[in-house]
């Protein structure tokens, strides 16, 4: 089974996910590995605790059930209070969502970078509604027409959202179970539960990735 295969390689990350993977049956799934076969493009981000605030950055390209570094080891910087465990991450809580999600789109203030996947340019008028009684939780709004709940995320911030892909957590946007998770650039400081990467790292990532691939990211504490 591919679990096997990665976890020698030791990508311990991957191992657990791919396993979670089997165990619910996904859809597609290549024969005998219990993986989905579309996805092949893979992030993995390792923390060595659940309260440490940085974390291991790697990027595999996944072929026939193979594995292969394209980038990485690097460091990322994840909440301020570290990695919430499975199901525990809550909103204004400073922690990182641990577990396996997909990316729906990207944004910036900056300009496309000439990326593959959806790019939403970030004006001074668009938010992230982080509210948890709004109805627009959970979602990029733009304030000239919506009203994007009680203190927002201002998507206009330089440099952090000069560049940026939204991690499809908490897609069902279930109120207070988190909001506004993103792959962003780095300041070199704990994020409020995103995580971030140098710009020129993140940059090379953002270029690699392909909706295409299915890339999924899988973030985890060792």
């Amino acid at each position: 089974m591919i679990c096997r295969v990665l976890k020698r390689i030791g990508a311990v990350a991957i191992g657990v996910m791919l396993c979670v993977a089997a165990s619910s049956g996904a859809a597609g799934a290549a024969a005998g590995t219990g993986y989905p076969a579309r996805v092949r493009q893979l992030i993995t981000v390792t923390a060595a605790s659940n309260s440490a605030t940085s974390a291991i950055f790697r990027a595999y390209r996944i072929t026939h059930g193979h594995a292969a570094r394209v980038f990485g080891p690097w460091t990322a910087q994840v909440g301020y209070n570290g990695v919430a465990r499975p199901g525990q991450k809550r909103e204004g809580d400073g922690r990182t969502p641990a577990g396996t999600y997909g990316f729906s789109f990207f944004f910036g203030v900056r300009p496309d970078d000439g990326f593959s996947f959806p790019f939403r340019h970030a004006y001074r008028y668009d938010f992230w509604d982080d509210d948890p009684n709004s109805s627009l939780y959970n979602e990029w709004v733009n304030a000239q027409k919506q009203n994007p709940g009680v203190n927002p995320e201002p998507m206009h911030q330089v440099p952090v959202y000069d560049y940026g892909a939204v991690i499809s957590y908490n897609a069902r946007r279930v109120p207070g179970l988190g909001s506004a998770i993103f792959l962003h650039v780095g300041t070199g400081a704990a994020t409020a539960g995103c995580v971030s990467l140098p710009r020129s790292e993140l940059l090379r990532v953002l270029r690699w990735l392909r909706p295409r691939d299915h890339p999924l990211i899988s973030i985890s504490v060792r």
